[in-house]
């Protein structure tokens, strides 16, 4: 195929309905059925990246391989297309202005008046097929962030109008999801607010080609018919979505609709056939019987599942490969550091636990009492990044007999002086540099001693992983710990970097300076995952 396709998905009447999962899910089927896919997220907020956003704006920041920071609906579109993204799925407001005023400051534009349309607008357009040639993709499947409605996704609705005007519809495809709600004193669902949603992207001149609707409840075949004839579609084009137990669902939901038959007539990509064997072999082994394995997941921002979505679906992917089902316990850290007697007693009864990464010296204490029980009692143990550094400073502690070992991230006026922080800035880091955009990025190699259970995990010597931090670990203490049974179970070979440690006489306590979860697939778990839910499911 030498000229790209174009599957552009927005979401109406509300956000969180799953416009991520949409557009994973079609890229899911068309890459099953034997095409080259790329994904791509337009973000209309004004930063740059998620980089500096909190998670409780924004969710995790989902890191590929080049090193972009970016919104964490990447994470699903990498683990449903198993395909690794860069830094160009990525586009926000914040990177079309900058570039356009960069420009304009340059005098690129010739002393022309910067404008919305078309400077901005064709900015747009220039990274959606900037994308598709650097990919060289068949399909390149494209989602809108936010509602249509919303004042600042205004320009990416009209470029996309343009998109359709320049290359037709045979290389273009809209797909709008939607919300029916229901309304208990009715007990039905309503189509109205589709049909407003619909209304209002005609009235900027996009034509829904799919209008696929979101719903908590079954849905008639007259409300699809409805909506069919209200907003101009083609029946069969109106493709239910309710609901389901999990999200590897949804392609399989989606292919019993004909969707990818649709989008492929539309497309004129011929007669597609997705082969979906293994990923129904893996639905099935999600919703078999299964003992449950109780993982503690000790962090900041408890009960939020989206600050650490990578994490939860990489021990759901292990507990699905180990025929276990995955039990969840949130323990704030916070409460472990004042003692909460519940929070000790539900951490007391868990058969692993999991510090994940973080920023900020808030629960840190409590995230090393953490550690502790899992190293005294045998608990199997996976560190993440700052989950690492929180293992290294608890066994520091313990081995040398000093508490006041810590990270230089914690001791911002080293009032514990320089001689403890077993973790201390990289050298190229301070506290003086941007906080945007300036940690370690993207994938490095690792070297994996032989003998450890990190090398039984990957069995490999040399690997790659994915970074986002801007501390490390402090090698002047390497030796003595060495010698108190701490293992150095890889290092970066260019610098010489701490990458991942074990502790000596344990099932399993490792951490890893990397975020595994970042590569873990339905139908893969990571390796780091699959060993501690392994040794979790025989403590």
């Amino acid at each position: 195929m030498n000229v790209a396709k174009y599957i552009f998905v927005t979401g109406g009447v509300c956000s969180s309905l799953g416009k991520g999962i949409a557009a994973a899910s079609i890229g899911a089927l068309l890459k099953a059925s034997g095409l080259k896919v790329f994904t791509q997220k337009l973000d209309p907020y004004l930063n740059v990246d998620p980089g500096t956003m909190s998670p409780f704006q924004h969710g995790e920041v989902f890191v590929t391989e080049d090193g972009g920071e970016t919104d964490l609906d990447l994470g699903h579109y990498e683990r449903f297309i198993d395909t690794n993204l860069t830094k160009e799925s990525s586009v926000t407001t914040g990177k079309i202005y900058s570039e356009v005023l960069d420009k304009e400051r340059k005098g690129l534009y010739l002393g022309k008046t910067i404008q919305i349309v078309p400077h901005i607008t064709n900015c747009i357009q220039e990274k959606i097929i900037e994308a598709a040639k650097k990919s060289k993709c068949d399909v390149m499947v494209v989602e809108i962030g936010g509602t249509v409605g919303d004042i600042e996704g205004l320009p990416y609705l009209e470029a996309i109008r343009q998109m359709r005007y320049k290359m037709g519809q045979e290389n273009t495809f809209f797909v709008h999801l939607t919300l029916l709600p229901y309304l208990a004193a009715a007990k039905e669902l309503k189509t109205k607010p589709t049909q407003a949603s619909v209304r209002e992207l005609r009235s900027i001149g996009i034509q829904p080609d799919m209008i696929i609707t979101r719903a908590d409840h079954p849905i008639q075949k007259e409300l699809l018919s409805k909506i069919a004839l209200f907003c101009d579609v083609d029946e069969e084009y109106v493709v239910p979505a309710e609901t389901v137990s999990s999200i590897y669902e949804v392609p399989l939901t989606f292919h019993e609709y004909n969707v990818t038959k649709l989008v492929a007539r539309k497309l004129h990509l011929g007669d597609l056939k997705p082969k979906l064997t293994e990923w129904k072999k893996m639905v099935e082994k999600i919703h078999a019987k299964k003992s449950a394995i109780k993982i503690a997941l000790v962090g900041k921002y408890t009960g939020l599942d989206d600050a650490y979505i990578s994490v939860i679906e990489s021990l759901k992917i292990a507990c699905y490969n180990a025929d276990r089902h995955l039990e969840l316990h949130w323990i704030s850290a916070e409460k472990l550091e004042e003692k909460d007697k519940k929070t000790w007693e539900m951490l007391k009864k868990v058969d692993g636990i999991l510090v994940p990464g973080g920023f900020g010296i808030r629960g840190t204490e409590g995230k090393i009492m953490a550690a502790k029980y899992a190293r005294e009692n045998k608990v199997p143990y996976l560190g993440l990044c700052l989950g690492m550094q929180i293992m290294s400073i608890e066994f520091a502690r313990s081995a040398l007999k000093n508490n006041k070992i810590t990270s230089e991230e914690f001791d911002e006026d080293n009032s514990f002086g320089k001689e403890n922080h077993i973790i201390h800035f990289m050298s190229d880091q301070s506290h003086e540099k941007d906080k945007g955009g300036t940690l370690r990025l993207g994938s490095y190699k690792c070297k994996i001693k032989k003998n450890t259970k990190t090398f039984q995990q990957y069995k490999s010597e040399m690997i790659e992983e994915r970074h986002r931090h801007r501390y490390e670990f402090n090698n002047v203490f390497r030796k003595q710990l060495e010698e108190k049974g701490l293992i150095f179970a890889g290092t970066n070979p260019e610098q010489d970097l701490v990458e991942i440690i074990e502790i000596q006489d344990h099932p399993f306590m490792v951490g890893c300076q990397f975020h595994p979860e970042f590569k873990s697939r339905p139908n893969k778990p990571h390796p780091l995952f699959k060993g501690f839910i392994e040794a979790a499911k025989v403590k």
